[in-house]
């Protein structure tokens, strides 16, 4: 496939429209596609990372199917540019797009640390687990140079409060003296994000995130210096990475991680546009099966938003995907377990500060 047909680099390969703005997009793709038919570099092609000033950062989860109550995103949309991912709905809501614009328009919360030590300092706050992120990656790769994310773990240090990461990127094993910290006392769990073990399937799906060579040495890394490590086998594709969830459940307990999760792939909103003119573009040859296999799990849509069936699917191929996970776990997680974090220090902490005055 030529460049001119598939943009490098990326996962999306187009600018959907915006559900909230009518037409703003279709001057930013005439460009792009002038700049690919010339054979030059478009400058939109290129990450921009924007600062943003918001008022608060951590967010109560309401979906009751999510596993987190609490979860702080120092980053709105993510250079990964997993093509599947869910967060990318939520870009529209900042006024840009679901596609490419959520890969190469970042937007940047310096001011999180901050927000974040207001927020468990407050009075009426209760410890309970808040999550690092529940929506892009909090180690994408303008962590790197950025550092908020480390900046928050050192707040969560500070006032003993648990914290979860979920991640993909080997980044975070740059933190591991404030994990070892934080493990002391039973305050961090890290749940890392595997969802091939082919890099030629990873490169593709999600273009600019760690190799899986990487993901598998990162959960050795942190299960090796004891702290608890969960799995993300997700989403599971069918016709892609379906598979490959025997040999992924193996791989990630050999190297330590103590259980996995997984979800049924789900391509909401403008995802089953961006997730279509991809597989056409990189798998043409299969792209209507699996189109038709995920519609297979949802009803006869790519699509279902209901509560309990979301991430799960149903129907026969999500019957054959949840049975194997079965299998999975008690051929290689039997008697394994990832254990609740430590929400009483935090209280006990803030308390003898409060005695203080």
């Amino acid at each position: 496939m030529s460049f001119k047909e598939f943009l490098k680099g990326r996962g999306a390969q187009q600018n959907t429209s915006n559900r909230f703005l009518e037409h703003v997009f279709e001057t930013r793709d005439d460009f792009l596609e002038f700049c690919r038919l010339e054979g030059e570099e478009a400058e939109s092609n290129k990450t921009k990372y924007i600062p943003i000033f918001p008022k608060t950062i951590v967010n109560k989860v309401d979906s009751p199917d999510v596993g987190m109550m609490y979860s702080m995103n120092p980053y709105q949309g993510c250079e990964h540019g997993c093509i599947y991912c869910y967060a990318r709905n939520t870009h529209e809501y900042w006024g840009y797009s679901a596609g490419l614009d959520f890969e190469r328009s970042i937007l940047v919360k310096k001011s999180a640390p901050e927000l974040l030590e207001a927020k468990i300092k407050h009075k009426k706050w209760t410890a309970q687990t808040i999550v690092l992120s529940g929506n892009t990656d909090c180690y994408q790769p303008a962590e790197q140079k950025l550092g908020i994310t480390r900046k928050c773990l050192e707040v969560f240090l500070k006032y003993k409060h648990p914290v979860g990461i979920i991640t993909k990127n080997s980044l975070v094993l740059r933190d591991l003296d404030i994990l070892k910290e934080l493990n002391k006392h039973q305050l961090v769990g890290v749940n890392v994000s595997v969802t091939t073990l082919s890099e030629k399937t990873r490169r593709i799906l999600e273009p600019r995130t760690a190799s899986i060579a990487k993901r598998l040495q990162t959960i050795k890394t942190l299960s090796e210096n004891n702290i608890p490590v969960n799995a993300m086998l997700a989403p599971i594709i069918p016709g892609i990475n379906s598979h490959e969830l025997l040999p992924l459940a193996k791989a990630v307990a050999d190297h330590g991680a103590l259980s996995f999760g997984l979800t049924v792939v789900r391509l909401n909103g403008a995802i089953g546009q961006l997730f279509s003119d991809w597989i056409k573009k990189t798998m043409p040859d299969r792209a209507e099966k699996v189109l038709h296999q995920i519609q297979d799990c949802h009803g006869g849509t790519v699509n279902d938003s209901r509560f309990g069936t979301r991430t799960k699917g149903e129907g026969k191929i999500a019957e054959q995907i949840h049975e194997m996970a079965q299998i999975a776990k008690k051929r290689y997680f039997k008697g394994k377990s990832f254990p609740s974090l430590n929400s009483q220090l935090h209280e006990q902490y803030k308390n003898g500060q409060l005695k203080l005055f």
